[in-house]
């Protein structure tokens, strides 16, 4: 039965509910108008079940594309711009709308779909060492190469490293190469270093003092 039909019904019935006066009278129509409100929930429902079955065998579902993380690329800058050269194979060859560039504040994030929804290459970049300027940053597109260009928040400040983390590393492994020349350094050469620096800055009681040390030191070696 059709739904506006039934909710005609209902209308009536609640009317009469409203006009009735005997007790028994009212629970009749009271329980006929409930399953007449059963009757439509129950039809609606199953109308918005037919619709979705319908609809979704027409929906498409998304494919699965397999992401490749690009961790190399060559740099270079001027006052202005970092300038960020990332190498694809053939990526002059695509259609523009499979290459795409978001930019952020320290950020950036390329997509490159090399195979329809299937395959695609992607550099991002959380943590620029320094600041730039989103809506003034653009890319383009070259022989196998994509140009990213990053418009630096300060003008002409040298970037050393692209990012943070590029710094961190450096810095780590400066750091250690200090401790591990330390750690090979001869302990008398240091000894050595400090008399010598003491020598330098002292008074000339305490460059004779250092003096007559280093000879006796000399005299001691030359023993058999």
């Amino acid at each position: 039965m059709d739904v506006a039909e039934l909710r005609q019904d209902v209308e009536e019935m609640r009317d009469l509910l409203v006009k009735a006066t005997r007790s028994r009278v009212k629970n009749i129509i009271g329980t006929e108008l409930r399953k007449l409100e059963h009757e439509i929930s129950q039809l609606e429902k199953a109308a918005s079940t037919t619709v979705l079955s319908v609809e979704d065998p027409q929906k498409k579902k998304r494919p699965h594309i397999h992401t490749q993380t690009i961790s190399n690329y060559a740099w270079d800058q001027s006052d202005k711009f970092m300038k960020i050269y990332v190498t694809i194979k053939g990526v002059h060859a695509l259609p523009k709308e499979r290459v795409t560039c978001e930019f952020g504040k320290r950020s950036l994030r390329l997509q490159v779909e090399v195979e329809e929804n299937k395959c695609r290459s992607e550099l991002f970049i959380s943590t620029l060492l320094e600041d730039i300027v989103p809506e003034e940053c653009w890319y383009k597109i070259k022989t196998d190469t994509v140009l990213l260009m990053l418009k630096k928040s300060v003008t002409g400040k040298t970037w050393p490293y692209v990012t943070s983390g590029e710094k961190a590393a450096k810095k780590a492994k400066d750091n250690e190469n200090k401790s591990k020349g330390d750690d090979e350094k001869d302990p008398n050469e240091g000894m050595m270093d400090m008399l010598k620096k003491m020598y330098d800055e002292g008074d000339d009681d305490m460059k004779r003092t250092i003096a007559q040390a280093w000879t006796q030191s000399r005299d001691k070696q030359s023993v058999p």
